[in-house]
């Protein structure tokens, strides 16, 4: 089954998660337009009140903040911030700059390599074998009681699933501080177009196996 064990009939998420995984980041803050800190790459766990920008942290004192990454036109979000908060356990880790990170959301992939063992259960991007989910995002509808297992689903059925399954998700803080529980869907960054998918291919090196389970990306 690979990490993270056996797929539950009924995953409990926290309230914040859907909704940070919607959001598109690394837009101009309208409040502080005029900053040259105003890129909207933080998220308040506890406000859900959407992509936030250093200066708008000044209203969150005392709140549980995260920051979000970019890689490759793709949000990413280190470990070590995401992991006090969710189980990200079964999600495929990369090094990129030096830490470890996991992406938010699914990637284009055009083609597997050759000789691919493991992919993704959701969306069939290559994975390394002791992984089954390339994303947050595909970790929460690959875990999902609607979703078809072993079948691709289009992006039209993944958005099916999470609007079912948002009415029985629910969170327990009891819970989450005993296994940690965990995470959501849907794409917060547009996907690359082709010309700029073949510019992103030829800046990244040949992945390879970090010591601690994840690849390393250069960018």
């Amino acid at each position: 089954m690979g990490a993270g064990g056996p797929v539950e009939d009924e995953h409990k998420w926290p309230p914040w998660l859907k909704p940070l995984l919607r959001e598109s980041f690394f837009v101009q803050c309208k409040s502080h337009a005029d900053s040259h800190k105003s890129e909207c790459n933080m998220y308040c766990l506890d406000c859900i009140n959407g992509p936030l920008c250093s200066l708008c942290l000044n209203r969150h004192e005392h709140h549980r903040a995260i920051q979000i990454r970019r890689s490759s036109y793709h949000d990413v979000i280190r470990v070590s911030e995401i992991q006090k908060f969710l189980d990200i356990s079964s999600v495929q880790t990369y090094v990129i700059n030096s830490a470890k990170v996991v992406f938010l959301n699914e990637r284009p992939q055009q083609k597997q390599g050759k000789g691919v063992t493991n992919t993704c259960e959701v969306c069939d991007r290559s994975l390394l074998d002791s992984f089954r989910f390339c994303s947050l995002g595909c970790k929460i509808v690959g875990t999902s009681r609607n979703f078809e297992r072993n079948k691709k689903i289009s992006p039209e059925k993944k958005h099916l699933i999470m609007s079912l399954s948002d009415s029985d998700d629910s969170y327990s803080f009891g819970s989450h501080l005993r296994a940690r529980s965990n995470h959501s869907f849907t794409p917060s960054t547009p996907p690359p177009t082709a010309a700029s998918f073949r510019a992103a291919k030829r800046r990244k090196g040949i992945p390879h196996r970090a010591p601690m389970g994840g690849l390393i990306i250069e960018c």
